[in-house]
């Protein structure tokens, strides 16, 4: 590896340089790029499903420190496009951990580029927004052509053309996965519709005595209400919530059928479109663990840990939906959460789970399993 560099390019032009690990043997890897603010959790954010697609820059500046534990896993592998970080740890110290992050991003075939000025290039984001970029791994002899780079950066097919969610929900029906994640008995039941859940939604849901069963994001109307669900979650995912319009068609379907649902992020905005409301995209996404959000019924402003790139757009919700906002962001007033004035549905931007970030919302799973357990209409109280 000594011998060798990386280079990304950006589509508007910019150009970054840096030294490879992890999947050196990858050689190439392309998508978009945006920046990550958490200051822990990089085995976290490298298995959140939700970055599917994309590269992420960490801003803290060593990462892989504290190694990798399996326990600490939030999917079934890592998802990320690419991992791009100041400095990168080799060797690391902690009593859980098995493997360095180079090792364990090279064992899922993902490239990685340390050395980068990623002050400079999350500065370059923030003021530019999010860009589409290609990371190319060479000899340290011989340079890549920039110009073609940025050309290649400018081909790279956009996360909204892709089927992200397709990529990282699950094939099958599983009933195991409670059971995996606390030994505890458990009912009712709450079927999660997989989107590219978190394995900690899962958990906080189980820890409430609740039976977790996941199906794969193309379930039928007929399959799902086969399991016979005391309540549905719809977690969180990668990419364009306008383009997984199956999801947005069963979510019409259940939203008056009174059967308790719950949005995280993707399947937050889900819920907004099903119930006619439009979309639109941040400049540079919200992925962090930092974001404070009021709760605009009762003044209480949390600390939320956030992944998304796409925002509900407050103006578009019909006031024949019975929609109404119930939480806002207040770095920026974008929505954070809605709740259904008839029907026992809430969901939320923001990510009450954590894994990594605070974990002030937790409560969130107590007041869905309150809900389940009673039929109580979220606007009611």
């Amino acid at each position: 590896m000594d011998n060798l560099q990386a280079v990304l390019a950006l589509e508007d032009g910019a150009i970054f340089h840096g030294i490879p690990f992890g999947a050196v043997a990858t050689r190439e890897c392309r998508g978009e790029v945006v920046f990550a603010t958490a200051m822990t959790g990089y085995q976290e954010i490298c298995t959140d499903p939700s970055y599917r697609g994309q590269m992420v820059v960490l801003t803290y500046p060593l990462i892989g420190n504290y190694g990798i534990g399996e326990e600490y896993v939030e999917s079934r592998r890592p998802w990320l496009a690419a991992l791009i970080v100041h400095e990168v740890c080799e060797h690391y110290s902690h009593w859980h951990a098995t493997e360095s992050i180079s090792s364990y991003l090279a064992r899922y075939d993902i490239l990685g580029i340390a050395d980068v000025d990623t002050r400079a290039l999350t500065r370059h984001l923030r003021l530019h927004g999010t860009k589409r970029g290609i990371i190319r791994v060479c000899e340290s002899e011989t340079w890549p052509d920039a110009e073609a780079l940025i050309q290649a950066a400018q081909r790279v097919e956009p996360i909204s053309n892709l089927d992200v969610v397709g990529e990282v929900s699950v094939p099958d029906t599983c009933f195991e996965l409670t059971s995996s994640l606390v030994g505890t008995s458990h009912q009712p039941r709450i079927v999660i519709i997989d989107t590219g859940v978190k394995y900690n939604i899962a958990r906080c849901l189980a820890q409430r005595g609740l039976e977790v069963v996941l199906v794969p994001y193309s379930v039928s109307p007929d399959e799902l209400l086969a399991l016979h669900p005391d309540g549905i979650v719809l977690p969180n995912g990668p990419g364009d919530p306008e383009s997984v319009q199956v999801l947005i068609e069963l979510i019409s379907y259940l939203i008056p059928s009174r059967i308790p649902l719950m949005g995280i992020c993707l399947g937050h905005q889900l819920i907004a479109l099903a119930a006619g409301a439009r979309t639109s995209r941040l400049p540079f996404g919200h992925h962090g663990a930092n974001h404070p959000v009021k709760d605009v019924r009762t003044g209480r402003v949390t600390i939320t840990s956030q992944n998304h790139n796409f925002q509900v757009d407050a103006a578009s919700i019909p006031p024949a939906s019975g929609f109404h906002v119930s939480h806002i962001n207040l770095l920026d007033n974008s929505v954070e959460g809605l709740y259904h004035e008839r029907y026992p549905i809430f969901s939320l931007q923001y990510h009450p789970e954590a894994s990594p970030g605070p974990c002030d919302n937790r409560c969130s799973f107590d007041r869905f399993a309150e809900v389940v357990r009673s039929g109580t209409v979220v606007g009611a109280s």
